[in-house]
């Protein structure tokens, strides 16, 4: 007898190899565009804390508790040391403000050297910190910070 062709047999075990190999793609297709999207979300928090820290570098001193989030001239967050939202203790000298953005939490924070109003003191810490959900469902944080003196600061430190 004469076999010009595959037997029934042989299709089969190649067809599950070849079902396995693409299983086996599949899912690495699949790993590679969740860890893709994880870097999108890393960048896009970096960015966002990044922005917070400029935008608060660039303003006047008498404008550092005002927010222009959309940039149309009108503020529309203005920062608190209250103890309320993302400020956890009123009067301890950190004004803080929160917007959550594209699945990230963007918390700055303005922190003065010693308690009291912003006006007195000679610089701060500003603080920026975006945080978004991980592989898992973690936390991650990204953290900025720099300091900036008061232009108007007369006295002694």
């Amino acid at each position: 007898m004469k076999n010009d062709g595959f037997s029934l047999i042989e299709v089969m075990v190649a067809m599950v190899i070849s079902g396995v190999a693409l299983m086996g793609t599949l899912t690495a297709v699949e790993v590679s565009s969740r860890h893709v999207r994880q870097g999108a979300l890393t960048s896009k928090a970096i960015e966002l804390a990044q922005a917070r820290l400029e935008a608060k570098r660039s303003v006047r001193w008498q404008s550092l508790l005002e927010d222009d989030l959309d940039h149309d001239g009108t503020p529309e967050t203005f920062m608190a040391d209250d103890g309320q939202g993302s400020d956890t203790t009123a009067g301890d000298g950190i004004y803080t403000a929160r917007y959550e953005r594209d699945g990230v939490a963007v918390v700055w924070m303005i922190e003065t050297e010693r308690p009291g109003p912003l006006s007195s003191a000679a610089m701060v810490t500003i603080r920026s910190v975006a945080s978004y959900a991980g592989l898992n469902g973690n936390k991650r944080e990204v953290q900025v910070a720099t300091i900036r003196t008061n232009p108007n600061f007369v006295g002694q430190r």
